[in-house]
């Protein structure tokens, strides 16, 4: 498999099981049905948060990636956008709907570890099926809303530990993330 095919491979089955997370929130279907009008969305601080211009150079420096980023809108409801490096993809996604609590009760995940930045709800998120895969989310509270951060190494093994890697970002990052 092609240095490219699994960078694609990996996009895509991130936004899918972030994507089956949302999916698994229930309730009815949209449009007005027998539980009456959709409720109006809620306000957000991360209406106008772009993923793609969010990251300082520094930041990209300190992940290993560069600075071209690429749009990942495979889910409508979470945008995001990724960076490539050598041995390192990196991206950031906004969910303006779910929170750090949300998504540990309606997400799909093989672990689920809550933690704090800063007095900002995060987690530490392993998508279900993806233990040992080299891809870890963390989901950080922000503007009413979640931003998550995704590592996930190019090729087996390129990084030890990726959970640690997206911590250490998000944590970097955590003072600029809309309130």
């Amino acid at each position: 498999m092609t240095r490219r095919s699994r960078r694609l491979l990996t996009t895509v089955v991130c936004a899918a099981l972030l994507g089956l997370s949302g999916c698994a929130l229930g309730g009815a279907p949209t449009g007005s049905d027998e539980n009456g009008p959709d409720p109006q969305p809620k306000a957000s601080g991360l209406k106008d948060f772009d993923p793609c211009t969010f990251f300082t150079p520094d930041d990209l420096a300190a992940a290993g990636v560069g600075s071209a980023p690429e749009r990942v809108e495979d889910v409508s409801f979470e945008p995001g956008c990724s960076f490539e490096g050598e041995k390192a993809m990196l991206t950031l996604y906004k969910n303006q709907d779910e929170t750090v609590d949300s998504y540990a009760t309606r997400g799909t995940w093989d672990s689920y570890q809550k933690f704090d930045i800063n007095g900002r709800a995060a987690a530490t998120g392993i998508s279900a099926g993806a233990t040992d895969r080299g891809i870890c989310n963390i989901v950080v509270d922000a503007g009413g809303g979640v931003a998550i951060v995704t590592v996930n190494e190019v090729l087996p093994g390129d990084i030890p530990d990726p959970c640690g890697e997206a911590k250490k970002l998000a944590q970097q990052i955590e003072p600029r993330l809309p309130r």
